[in-house]
């Protein structure tokens, strides 16, 4: 079985971009160590594809060299929390209608191939420069959540989880900058990511 891990640098992980063996440091690094052991005696290639910076639209350019033409069995994408930093400080301003058709388009066009999407919900921490990011990345979500669940096999939450972990643990222990995670934040995406992952294993 193929899987290739789509998304931006929450997924890129630090890889090694001339190394396609590379799985960087991340969630696809740590899911693929508890993944493999599971299934021995199962041949489990994985491919990771994260790009620092992408957002919906930037995933939606590379789909097909980056993830279609690996020909996977399926394909695990975290995707949107850029389109909500564009906004903010690159003045790319996000349109929601936009936002939609384009993800709709990739979800559909991996569905076409007869791959498996398994989407994994972007999430936002309470970091005090992004409070002001929050109710457009509501918006967003609500977006995301409902594009994601017709047209993906699977949609693994995060934010409202990570979220109520801050209300005992400092949201610094998953991420510092309440975007990028922790190795503490990563075991998370990846322990919640694998149990859909196994619902479609070869």
């Amino acid at each position: 079985m193929k899987i290739v891990f789509f998304g931006d640098l929450i997924t890129d992980g630090g890889r090694d971009v001339n190394d396609i063996n590379s799985l960087g440091n991340g969630y696809a690094k740590i899911l693929a160590d508890k993944l493999r052991p599971i299934y021995p005696d199962t041949d489990i290639q994985l491919i990771n594809r994260g790009k620092a910076g992408d957002d919906v639209s930037d995933l939606l350019a590379r789909l097909e060299d980056d993830a279609i033409a690996h020909k996977p069995d399926a394909v695990v994408m975290m995707a949107g929390i850029n389109n909500v930093v564009h906004h903010f400080k690159n003045e790319k301003v996000l349109d929601l209608k936009k936002l939609e058709a384009d993800l709709k388009e990739l979800l559909k066009r991996l569905k076409k191939e007869g791959i498996t999407v398994i989407f994994l919900e972007p999430f936002l921490l309470p970091a005090p420069d992004k409070l002001r990011m929050r109710k457009l990345f509501d918006a967003e979500l609500e977006v995301i959540k409902k594009t994601a669940l017709k047209y993906a096999d699977e949609y693994v939450a995060y934010d409202e989880m990570f979220n109520g972990l801050t209300g005992s643990i400092p949201y610094t222990e998953y991420a510092p900058d309440g975007i990028h995670p922790t190795h503490r934040g990563s075991r998370l995406i990846a322990d919640q990511a694998i149990k859909a992952i196994r619902k479609h294993l070869l």
